[in-house]
């Protein structure tokens, strides 16, 4: 049976546009020109990214030949083809993972999840286990644990991560999202709910986490339906934010199950005393008569 594509809702869209922002790779022209993420990734339009021979295009080096991929840049309107057709690729496999019908929201902010983490992280999260075995409540709670990252090797809190997850886990319950985000004041006078620049949350997983391949997308067509995603491993990149620890993604689940965590016994803290060595008593000798 094939599998149905779904439009992104509209809000969803909004929420996405929003925490992706619209970098423009040369302000100077009219039009949006292609820039380099903070992975050294090509990107044009709301976190399109450039490919060459079916693979992203990487490195400074590679400015001209982005430029002659997108000769004079796009304009917004193709910005947002650009993005609605990725979201559209990404649908069948969401609706693939997803055991459970989904309202608008909660399909929209699997989407944006799902766009900034990557579909691969969220079919091996506790967040979708979760949401499959009915437990809608404690699945949007998940949503809160990615928002940590590496800076210069240092595990650390992302702002921008942080507020695009408030934001995703009020739409996952019909909240506004928009109020969500912006209960968190950004930093060094960022726009609010804006994760572009210093923190950008690109998703690259930790090594030997499955990524999505991207598909090959020709103007004019569909994904291919019916299959699940193919999947392959992918190198972390220097701004690679860290899923939650599978300590704290089995404490989440026991505690949305109502299994309480065994108790441990504590480990001895003192060494066992070693018994005193054996005195041996000698039995005095017979005395010969002289």
């Amino acid at each position: 049976m094939p599998t149905a594509l779904r439009e992104t809702p509209p809000e969803a869209v909004a929420l996405i546009k929003s925490f992706e922002g619209l970098p423009d790779g040369d302000p100077g022209t009219v039009n949006l020109d292609a820039y380099l993420d903070p992975l050294g990734i090509w990107t044009i339009g709301w976190g399109h990214v450039v490919l060459w021979q079916g693979r992203p295009l990487k490195g400074a080096d590679n400015k001209a030949l982005a430029r002659r991929l997108y000769p004079g840049g796009i304009s917004v309107g193709q910005a947002e083809a650009l993005l609605r057709a990725d979201l559209l690729d990404r649908s069948p496999g969401l609706l693939h993972l997803a055991q459970v019908p989904l309202d608008d929201g909660q399909f929209g902010a699997l989407m944006s999840f799902a766009f900034n983490c990557g579909l691969a992280n969220l079919a091996a999260s506790t967040l979708l286990r979760l949401l499959n075995a009915g437990h809608s409540a404690a699945a949007a709670d998940q949503f809160l644990l990615w928002n940590k990252g590496r800076r210069n090797g240092v595990l650390v809190e992302l702002p921008g991560l942080t507020r695009r997850r408030r934001a995703e886990r009020a739409m996952f319950l019909g909240q506004d999202w928009r109020a969500a985000s912006a209960s968190i004041a950004p930093r060094d006078g960022g726009v609010p709910g804006t994760t572009r620049g210093r923190d950008l949350p690109v998703i690259t997983p930790d090594r030997g986490v499955p990524v999505i391949a991207p598909e090959r997308r020709v103007a004019g067509s569909l994904p291919a339906r019916g299959r699940p995603p193919r999947v392959r491993s992918r190198k972390p990149g220097p701004e690679c934010p860290v899923p939650p620890s599978a300590a704290v993604q089995r404490k989440a689940e026991r505690a949305a199950q109502g299994v309480s965590m065994p108790l441990t016994p504590r480990a001895r803290t003192t060494t066992a005393k070693a018994r005193p060595p054996a005195v041996r008593t000698t039995r005095p000798g017979r005395r010969t008569a002289r």
